[in-house]
C-alpha cells in the first residue's frame, strides 16, 4: 500500500483547511473537514501552544491516521502553572506552585516521549524540569518534593492517574501565585536598588570593577545589564598592511 505523509504544526485545537494543512492534504483526495476536525479533538488539550502533526494518508483506500506529537515539558508547565517563562533565577526566585495532580497531568501528556518507564519515574523526569524552571510543587522546592516522592507519600495519587484539582485547590494555587508574584517583585525592586547604590558608590570606575561588586551583592545579570550603561564603542584605528606603504614625507622648503 502507496502511503504519503505530510508533518505540520498546529496550534491546538485550532486547525483549519486554510495552509499549512489544507493545501498539503488538497491532493490526497481526502475528507479535509473531517481531518481537520479529527485533528482539533485530539489537540484540544493543547490549546495556545503549538503542536506536532503528523497525518499519513493510504492513497489507495484513502484512509488516515493522525500523530499528534507534543510540545516540550517546559511549555506544558508554562501552560499549567499559568505564567509567561520561567524564572531567570531558580534557585531563589520561584514563579508559581504546582499540585502534584498537575505534574501527573503532563507526566501522561509527554509519555510517550519519556525514559521514565512508569508514572513516578515518569513524573520525577517533570520535576526536574519545574526545578530548573523556578517552580515549586506541593508548596516546596522541586528537590524537596523529590525527597517526598522517594519516600513513597505521592505513590498512591501517582499510581491513581488523578489530574483535576478541586476549586478549593484552585483558589489555593490562584492565592499562593499572587503571593509569589508581590515577593518576585519586591525582591526585584531591592536588587534594583542595590544595583542603583553601587553605580552611585562606584561613579567613574571601571566597568569590569563595577560588574564584579554587583554581582559580589548577587545582583541578577537581568537587572545588571538593565541598570548598566552601554559600553562606548571606541573608534577603530586603520592599521597598516604589507601592500600599503606609509605616505612619503613631504620635503621641507
Amino acid at each position: 500500500m502507496a502511503k504519503e505523509t505530510i508533518e505540520v504544526l498546529i496550534e491546538g485545537g485550532k486547525a483549519t483547511a486554510a495552509p499549512p494543512l489544507g493545501p498539503a492534504l488538497g491532493p490526497m483526495k481526502v475528507n479535509i473537514g473531517k481531518v481537520v476536525s479529527d485533528i482539533n479533538a485530539k489537540t484540544q488539550s493543547f490549546k495556545g501552544m503549538q503542536v506536532p502533526v503528523k497525518v499519513t494518508v493510504d492513497t489507495v483506500t484513502k484512509e488516515y491516521t493522525i500523530s499528534i506529537g507534543t510540545p516540550p515539558a517546559s511549555q506544558l508547565i508554562i501552560k499549567e502553572a499559568g505564567i509567561k517563562k520561567g524564572s531567570t533565577n531558580p534557585s531563589s526566585d520561584f514563579v508559581a506552585d504546582l499540585k502534584m495532580e498537575q505534574l501527573i497531568k503532563i507526566a501522561q501528556m509527554k509519555e510517550d516521549a519519556m525514559l521514565g518507564k512508569g508514572p513516578i519515574e515518569r513524573v520525577k523526569e517533570i520535576l526536574g524540569t519545574c526545578r530548573s524552571m523556578g517552580i515549586m510543587v506541593e508548596g516546596k522546592k522541586a528537590q524537596e518534593t523529590l525527597l517526598d516522592i522517594n519516600s513513597g507519600k505521592y505513590d498512591q495519587k501517582i499510581i491513581s492517574g488523578k489530574t483535576e484539582l478541586s476549586a478549593t485547590e484552585l483558589k489555593e494555587q490562584e492565592e499562593e501565585m499572587m503571593k509569589m508574584q508581590e515577593e518576585i517583585k519586591e525582591r526585584r525592586d531591592e536588587f534594583l536598588a542595590t544595583a542603583n547604590q553601587i553605580l552611585k558608590d562606584m561613579a567613574g570606575k571601571d566597568r569590569h570593577d563595577i560588574e564584579v561588586k554587583m554581582k559580589e551583592a548577587e545582583v541578577p545579570t537581568e537587572i545588571m545589564l538593565e541598570v548598566m550603561p552601554e559600553e562606548e564603542k571606541k573608534p577603530e584605528t586603520k592599521k597598516e598592511t604589507k601592500d600599503e606603504a606609509p605616505a612619503p614625507a613631504k620635503d621641507k622648503k
